[in-house]
């Protein structure tokens, strides 16, 4: 089959040639009638071929981007549908309906819109159509799920936020660590830092845990916010704000009731999809950089040398931090130390308290009952309360850090109270002193021994003058409910069926005198009770009559 066009190598072997010869020679004729001659086509088509050969095409079609079988409104329509049920549908893992699958349900069912009920006629739109649209609106998964956009905040002044987190040591354990539990093998090395969200000066320390506890966190940040021995160690004082994810510390109440008690507000991270596609915990950088600039760059070197326990290797790390913070701020031209004291509020930075009173604030609220003794145990320790407590339940506050105890109750709280000994030893005990509520029982008791009472009030040998006859009071008789029919058949029919269960036999079998007699009771009265004896009592005097002719006609 012949071509309806020359190729391109031979329209340019033509042009060459053509170029080669005058422009009013007769040879030029010859060539294109020659070349069409040979093709198969018209001189018109080689000229037009040669006019077209360098002519700018257009790289796609008109309609490109436009369907061709549906209206573009339409179109859009049904994709968002689609988009919507693959949204509606996903799961926590990102699985979802299918295009294919959403395609079946839309034309053989249609969705329920707020504008009416969509159905596309069948075969109308395909599954590769339906997604090159998605991709070129917007409507696919990776724009779908892309998450908001990312806010970077930074505070006005040092300490105005704290940004908080811990994260386990690539050590994972020291040899020797400086207590164990016994029965739960050596504690982890965890690493917890508190870094400032305007300088970005740190402060880091090592302590060996069974998970994320609340007592190693608040005794981590009374270090933090304590002056430290080290010049280079800049960070102190209470910060305004700390910024934690929602791990246990943060949801601990013993941690929060101490934040309170120092005037900081505790804030933690919000979770994932919290407001529609948040991803959690995007503003961690600045405290998750220091954890991995610190593994990184200082506890890579244990491969040469391991600490023994967490003090040596919390003294290691402080002299590492001495340097971090004096590296440059991330994007002024000074430290991070300096920094730091650059951009302190114009009061400067609220100390923090002593270490007695910070233990008076971390203490964790525990129910118990007092016992009869007024003694209460917890976490292995006897204490010894106010007796006006003996048998009550009350709320125990006892301390993280030291042994005191408070304990509160109705509202008011007493101690504290020091734990004490074990059991008083025998022919030594004594007694407590009496209480309010001790006095009180006392004086009732004395009160009530000096009563007396008229032997009248038992004998009765006082007549009581009538004010005059008692009239009969009205009264209404009592509607029994009767729930469960248990006194009375609901309907005729009941009735009959409950005959049929007693006698065992169909109704219909009776004969009509029978049926007539039952009919004529149930006609009187529905008493379940009336009935059945009525019936019990017929029969019975039926057999008996039976039974006596059967004897007299043998």
């Amino acid at each position: 089959m012949r071509r309806k066009q020359p190729s391109g190598e031979t329209l340019v072997l033509l042009r060459r040639r053509l170029e080669e010869l005058p422009p009013r020679s007769e040879e030029r004729q010859h060539l294109i009638e020659d070349c069409a001659h040979l093709h198969g086509v018209s001189t018109d088509t080689i000229y037009r071929a040669l006019r077209d050969q360098f002519r700018p095409r257009a790289l796609r079609r008109r309609d490109q981007g436009k369907p061709r079988k549906v209206a573009r409104d339409d179109m859009e329509r049904y994709c968002e549908i689609i988009a919507a049920l693959k949204v509606r549908t996903t799961n926590a893992k990102g699985r979802h309906l299918s295009t294919n699958r959403a395609l079946e349900i839309l034309a053989d069912y249609g969705v329920e819109t707020p504008q009416g009920l969509v159905r596309p006629p069948a075969n109308m739109l395909t599954k590769t159509t339906v997604n090159r649209y998605l991709r070129a609106w917007g409507y696919d998964d990776a724009r779908l799920r892309q998450p908001l956009v990312a806010v970077r905040f930074q505070a006005e002044h040092s300490n105005d936020c704290w940004q908080f987190d811990a994260s386990p040591s690539d050590l994972k354990h020291v040899p020797a660590p400086l207590w164990i539990e016994e029965g739960r093998g050596p504690p982890t090395l965890m690493l917890f830092s508190a870094v400032d969200d305007r300088s970005g000066a740190t402060y880091q320390e090592y302590r060996c845990v069974y998970g994320e506890d609340a007592a190693a966190g608040l005794r981590f940040l009374f270090n933090a916010m304590a002056p430290k021995e080290e010049a280079g160690l800049v960070l102190q004082g209470v910060p305004k704000m700390i910024y934690a994810d929602s791990g246990p510390i943060s949801k601990s109440r013993v941690y929060r009731d101490v934040m309170g008690q120092l005037g900081v507000d505790a804030r933690v991270h919000m979770p994932k999809d919290s407001d529609g596609r948040r991803v959690t915990a995007r503003s961690k950088g600045k405290v998750e950089r220091p954890f991995r600039t610190v593994k990184e760059a200082h506890e890579t070197l244990y491969h040469f040398h391991k600490p023994e326990n967490e003090a040596e290797a919390n003294l290691w790390l402080r002299r590492y931090l001495v340097q971090y913070n004096d590296q440059r701020h991330r994007a002024e031209t000074h430290s991070r130390s300096e920094d730091w004291i650059k951009n302190l509020p114009a009061e400067g930075f609220r100390t923090m308290c002593s270490w007695e009173r910070f233990c008076a604030f971390a203490r964790e609220p525990e129910r118990r009952k007092v016992g009869v003794d007024a003694r209460v145990q917890t976490a292995g320790v006897l204490y010894e309360v106010d007796p006006d407590l003996a048998g009550e339940m009350v709320t125990l506050w006892w301390g993280l850090f030291d042994q005191e105890l408070f304990v509160e109750h109705d509202g008011t709280r007493f101690g504290p109270y020091g734990p004490i000994g074990g059991p008083i030893p025998l022919h030594r005990y004594r007694s407590f002193k009496k209480t309010k509520t001790e006095e009180r029982i006392g004086r009732i008791e004395a009160l009530a021994a000096t009563l007396g009472l008229p032997r009248a009030a038992l004998s009765g040998t006082v007549e009581l003058t009538p004010l005059g006859p008692a009239a009969a009071a009205p009264s209404v008789p009592f509607k029994d409910p009767d729930p469960f029919q248990e006194f009375r058949f609901p309907t005729v029919l009941a009735a009959k069926l409950a005959i049929a269960d007693y006698l065992a036999t169909p109704l219909a079998r009776l004969s009509q005198e029978d049926r007539a007699y039952i009919d004529s009771i149930l006609t009187g009265t529905l008493e379940r009770r009336a009935i059945i004896e009525c019936v019990r009592g017929y029969f019975r005097r039926r057999r008996r009559e039976s039974t006596n002719g059967a004897d007299h006609a043998d």
